[in-house]
């Protein structure tokens, strides 16, 4: 094992990985801008470096800056966590290349797998099923053509990220060319790159996802599901495993396809392969997360696996703490937490939190780097905590999670808690009926997005 790692990373998710370098007894190094300097993650590692002023760019994007943290603290490996530079490939070679241990794939899987069209092409070629689409970026022509074949709706999405950015759904034929045009513009400003592919829009679909974890060298661990069907603007609110839309069957069938994936990459690390399952219990293979995922505590409630010790072990040559079918126990849900006003279409709200009061009790847990007089910086992602319960039963972690929500206190700036009690209580999650489309369909009905939230 190491004996000193970098965390390059902020937040709640530098929270997460220092408290897994302690468990295993390797010395965390955190990295921080002038806006975290006070942060809590600065102060349960066990040295900070300071990188740069507040704008991630010139910060937590700074690769430079980063490698040079690493170097001159005598540390042997960086975790990149989730997020800023976890699915650069840049990113990890500069650390191969200073003799730094990259906790996570291989550069070439980063690579392939970020770019949405070769990896689709890798997928298939593993054997994962496609949704009807495009083989590669195409031009507006080409859309309009492949239209005509497979009819709409379409999802136009960015070939060089995702994240939701660069992506548009299109159901009228007379909207394809401005959402074509938008939808390019948006992706050359995120990823410098404007080109798009397009698939065909699956109506009332479950965002069902598959945790692996690979060693590398062809052996391979698949974890369970999680459901991440509750979204607003392609960003995940609420995730929960099992998913109750995936019977044992189901749930085997994807799990031999996303393990026969990882095998056939020689995938290492933490992954997520992502699905949409139709209405009639189709899956379909929609991108890969070369990283470890916001909702990973899901799968380590029902496993009982910790994803970023086994992450820590893999890069140090430890290997898989199992291979095949990791056993399911119990149900988890995950609810984020974001300084967000719901009422107001999410407007992020940056402050200060006068008041922080986690909620506590059996089967909770609270992922987080809030205290009492935090104050939330306008830099950043808006994330500034999440919730999860375990339960024996799917109706037992309903019942857990809304005591749990009910008692968690946070004052001084707007947060999605409310949204989530909503969430939790209408009809279609109570249910286990939910789509993607919940916040289109239900969101009107809510307190929270209609503004009543006391």
């Amino acid at each position: 094992m190491f004996r000193r790692v970098l965390i390059a990373n902020r937040g709640e998710v530098a929270v997460r990985l220092v408290r897994a370098c302690h468990e295993l007894g390797v010395e965390a190094v955190a990295v921080y801008s002038t806006a975290d300097r006070d942060s809590l993650h600065v102060h349960l590692a066990d040295q900070g470096v300071h990188i740069g002023p507040p704008p991630a760019a010139a910060s937590y994007l700074n690769i430079p800056s980063l490698v040079a943290a690493a170097t001159t603290t005598g540390c042997e490996a960086v975790h990149p966590g989730w997020g800023f530079l976890a699915e650069r490939a840049e990113f990890a070679v500069a650390c191969e290349d200073n003799d730094l241990a990259f906790v996570g794939p291989r550069p070439e899987s980063i690579e392939v797998m970020g770019d949405k069209v070769r990896a689709k092409r890798s997928a298939a070629e593993a054997g994962l099923p496609l949704v009807p689409g495009s083989n590669g970026a195409a031009s507006l022509e080409q859309v309009r053509a492949l239209a005509g074949e497979v009819g709409f709706p379409l999802l136009l999405k960015a070939a060089a990220g995702g994240g939701g950015r660069g992506m548009r759904l299109v159901t009228d034929p007379d909207d394809l060319e401005s959402a074509f045009q938008t939808a390019s513009s948006e992706a050359e400003a995120a990823f410098a790159d404007g080109s798009l592919y397009v698939e065909r829009a699956l109506v009332d679909a479950r965002h069902v996802e598959i945790q692996v974890l690979g060693d590398g060298e062809g052996g391979a661990l698949t974890l369970g599901e999680r459901d991440c069907s509750i979204q607003r603007r392609h960003q995940k609110l609420v995730e929960e495993g099992p998913s109750p839309a995936v019977s044992p069957e189901l749930r085997a069938e994807m799990e031999d396809a996303a393990r026969r994936a990882t095998e056939a990459l020689r995938y290492r690390g933490a992954g997520t392969f992502e699905f949409l399952l139709d209405e009639h219990g189709r899956f379909y293979f929609i991108e890969m997360n070369t990283r470890l995922q916001v909702e990973h505590p899901v799968t380590e409630l029902i496993t009982g696996i910790d994803l970023a010790q086994a992450q820590l072990r893999i890069a140090a040559g430890e290997g898989l703490p199992a291979t095949g079918r990791a056993e399911l126990r119990g149900h988890a849900i995950e609810f984020r937490i974001n300084a967000e006003d719901p009422a107001r279409d999410f407007l992020p709200a940056p402050g200060t939190v006068t008041r922080f009061r986690p909620p506590l009790g059996p089967g909770v847990r609270i992922d987080t780097h809030v205290v009492d007089g935090y104050a939330i910086p306008p830099f950043y992602d808006s994330l500034i905590g999440k919730v999860l319960v375990w339960a024996e039963d799917r109706p037992a972690a309903i019942r857990r999670a809304r005591r749990a929500l009910t008692e968690f206190e946070l004052e001084g700036v707007p947060t999605t808690r409310e949204l989530a009690i909503d969430i939790l209580e209408s009809e279609p999650f109570t249910s286990g009926s939910y789509t993607t489309a919940f916040i289109a369909e239900t969101g009107p009905t809510l307190r929270s997005l209609a503004g009543e939230a006391e």
